[in-house]
């Protein structure tokens, strides 16, 4: 595979933010040039404005701890787990769209891992591995199922929350017929429908 094109950037910036690079570098043990190729990577995900962080379709953005994330979520019910699960699928959905990149499932994973969502993590096996950590469950299929199938394979029902599953076999049939979950790695949750296909693998 023939190496890509690349260009040489020359920019000058003060003696304290020079100070921080290097700071960072010595942390991370890592060069300033590699350092300062991750930052301007960050433009394929998101915007930088002055005074503010925005997503490529220009929603502004906020940073806060991924365990508050998941605090939050955790003291909501199931239901309106689902919803922001949807919503936030569809959020990263919009954004690959715009790119042209709506069934680039890896694209969507990289925009997720850039926005500090969760870390990509592909198994062997091309299964998509979600940090239980991420959110609660809810949140996670809703999320995951939207993300991975556009929509194209129907909906995810709001009505598949605990309480109404248990003991109604026709709804749990149904459940699980679409929300097909592989015991893939105790720490991650993983669905059947969650596979990177073989063209991007």
């Amino acid at each position: 595979m023939a190496p890509k094109a690349s260009n040489v950037l020359t920019i000058r910036i003060d003696d304290s933010l020079n100070e921080t690079l290097e700071e960072i570098c010595k942390k991370r043990r890592i060069t300033k040039a590699t350092l300062i190729r991750n930052y301007l990577d960050m433009a394929n995900f998101i915007l930088v404005d002055q005074n503010s962080i925005k997503s490529l379709n220009d929603i502004n953005l906020i940073m806060l701890k991924r365990s508050f994330f998941y605090k939050i979520l955790e003291g909501i019910d199931e239901v309106d787990q689902i919803d922001l699960g949807l919503e936030y699928a569809q959020f990263i959905n919009d954004l690959a769209r715009r790119q042209g990149k709506i069934d680039n499932i890896e694209y969507k994973l990289d925009i997720c891992e850039h926005l500090g969502l969760f870390n990509k993590n592909i198994d062997k096996e091309s299964y998509i591995l979600f940090s239980k950590e991420l959110a609660p469950e809810k949140f996670v299929e809703a999320f995951a199922f939207i993300l991975i199938t556009n929509g194209d394979d129907g909906e995810f029902k709001k009505d598949w929350v605990t309480d109404k599953l248990k003991g109604n076999k026709s709804l749990t049939q149904a459940y699980k017929k679409v929300i097909t979950k592989v015991e893939r790695d105790a720490s991650y949750y993983s669905f059947e429908f969650a596979k990177i296909p073989e063209e991007e693998s």
